[in-house]
């Protein structure tokens, strides 16, 4: 076949994907209208998992998992906009790895707020000024992100998904190469995961390295000064139209960062690979054993705890602290009822949601 044929054959395809795609939407537009009715949760994560694992098995071709996450993640995004609108707030600036992550989960279609402080996210959801917040909770390669943690026990706020992206850091420039380069501007922890980078390829030079607060606010620097790169990710190069001179800088691959996307009064139905996380506000914790005893509580029950963060209560003169912890399993499950019910004035669940491992 020649090439015009090869492209005839694409554009049929296309076009009956096209026709595919308004069918679906046009079943969705109806499961808007029943669930608008019945006021059911239009964001279904667990849904969505199920959907993606079910065309998974099915597929033989050349679509990898990932490739057929990436494009149903946004058909999911744009039918959930056709079913029913939902705002979306994350921890600015535009261009900003939560921006990225609010994206990948709610498409490019969706009305988003960006708020400058994880505080004002979690204010906009628990006054339901929007339906959705998108919070760092941890990476890693540099911990946990507590201002989170502490928001999540202070709040009357859900989980309603988690999510992990992988942290890419791009050199974005308008010089031709790095010898030109006289000024790098980023953020301070963009610097310290580059460093590598940085020392081989500005070996024979020394840019200056301005910290700025944000790795967006690097690139819009970037952008109006013809001398000077910086470290920033894809999406903001992309937002301040500057060009990326070399990509994937990190010193370390596997950065990865993981988000909660928050909720108020959000249930998810069990999806047969769930997370749960909670806070355990134990009385005593100044006596010996109570947090061997409680634990020793999720052990008999064979429930596998994955994270447990230790916090201080804030204005107490004493040293008492509340705990942050996460497991494996849904929280109405049997197992994990019988320890709730030995401990339900000390536990609050914040969620269980579909395990994004």
């Amino acid at each position: 076949m020649t090439l015009d044929e090869v492209r005839k054959e694409i554009d049929k395809i296309d076009d009956h994907l096209l026709e595919l795609l308004n069918q679906r939407m046009r079943w969705v537009q109806r499961v808007g209208e029943i669930k608008n009715k019945s006021k059911e949760i239009i964001y279904r994560p667990e849904r969505e998992k199920q959907i993606i694992e079910r065309l998974n098995s099915q597929s033989d071709g050349l679509l990898s998992r990932e490739a057929i996450e990436a494009i149903f993640l946004e058909i999911f995004a744009t039918a959930r906009n056709i079913e029913l609108p939902e705002r979306i707030a994350y921890l600015g600036p535009e261009g900003s790895f939560t921006h990225q992550a609010a994206e990948s989960r709610f498409g490019a279609l969706s009305e988003y707020m960006t708020l400058p402080t994880i505080k004002s996210v979690f204010e906009a959801v628990e006054t339901e000024r929007v339906r959705f917040g998108v919070v760092p909770i941890e990476n890693n390669q540099e911990g946990i992100v507590y201002e989170t943690v502490d928001l999540l026990n202070e709040t009357n706020v859900n989980i309603a998904a988690e999510l992990k992206i992988p942290v890419h850091f791009s050199l974005a420039t308008e010089a031709e190469n790095p010898a030109k380069i006289k000024r790098i501007y980023s953020k301070d922890i963009a610097f310290r995961q580059c460093r590598g980078f940085l020392n081989k390829y500005f070996e024979q030079h020394s840019p200056e390295e301005i910290q700025v607060e944000s790795t967006s606010k690097a690139a819009k620097l970037a952008a109006e000064d013809p001398e000077a790169a910086a470290i920033c990710s894809d999406i903001a190069a992309k937002l301040f139209r500057i060009p990326v001179l070399f990509h994937n800088i990190e010193d370390n691959s596997n950065n990865r960062t993981r988000f909660f996307i928050l909720s108020k009064k959000f249930e998810n139905l069990p999806s047969g690979n769930d997370k749960t996380t909670l806070i355990a506000r134990l009385p005593h914790t100044d006596e010996a054993g109570v947090l061997a005893s409680f634990l020793q509580d999720f052990k008999e029950q064979e429930i596998n705890l994955t994270k447990i963060e230790s916090r201080p209560y804030k204005g107490d003169e004493d040293f008492n602290f509340w705990f942050f912890i996460e497991l494996l399993g849904y929280f109405k499950d049997e197992k994990f009822q019988e320890v709730l019910k030995k401990h339900q004035d000390s536990i609050k669940v914040l969620g269980s949601y579909v395990r994004n491992a």
